[in-house]
């Protein structure tokens, strides 16, 4: 239930999202680039356990250089996404004294097209449908917005953050 929360939350919201950010850097060449995503920043008081859980697996991982979804935005339109969520692996520790989060080893890679202006992405996903999602790019940090989303399991708002390698 947790690998599917956090799938759904991280590459749900990229593939199917909107936001209402404002762009900081709305420059086409802010984009271009790796971006890993490093970070989720719930609202406080709000997030559902499940949320808050997904944050600290995120959080974990991140910690350790693992990143789950990595996105290349690519200088001739090409958006090249690679997703280790299908391929997370929760458990408890030897010693039954916590969580053991191994980074996956495997990513399923999805090419596509994209085009940025005005701190609007827009490209097409896996189901060659066109998405349009408002970013917020602010030196190395894109920052998307999941408020205001239809994702399963994240009703409560917040971001996503994506550093830049």
């Amino acid at each position: 239930m947790i690998k599917k929360a956090i799938f759904y939350m991280v590459f749900g919201l990229f593939l199917s999202g909107c936001s209402t950010d404002k762009m900081a850097d709305a420059s086409t060449d802010s984009i271009l680039g790796t971006w890993e995503l490093t970070a989720l920043d719930l609202n406080e008081g709000s997030a559902s356990t499940e949320e808050e859980f997904a944050q600290d697996i995120l959080d974990l991982l991140s910690a350790s250089n693992c990143y789950l979804l990595t996105l290349t935005f690519e200088e001739d339109g090409t958006l090249v996404t690679t997703d280790a969520t299908n391929y997370l692996e929760i458990g408890v520790n030897g010693q039954g004294t916590g969580l053991e989060v191994p980074c996956p080893t495997q990513r399923d890679t999805y090419n596509s097209t994209y085009t940025y202006a005005e701190g609007v992405l827009t490209f097409i996903d896996e189901n060659q449908q066109t998405v349009s999602v408002e970013v917020t790019i602010s030196g190395n940090v894109m920052v998307l917005s999941a408020q205001d989303l239809d994702v399963e399991n994240f009703n409560a708002g917040g971001n996503l953050l994506f550093t830049k390698r």
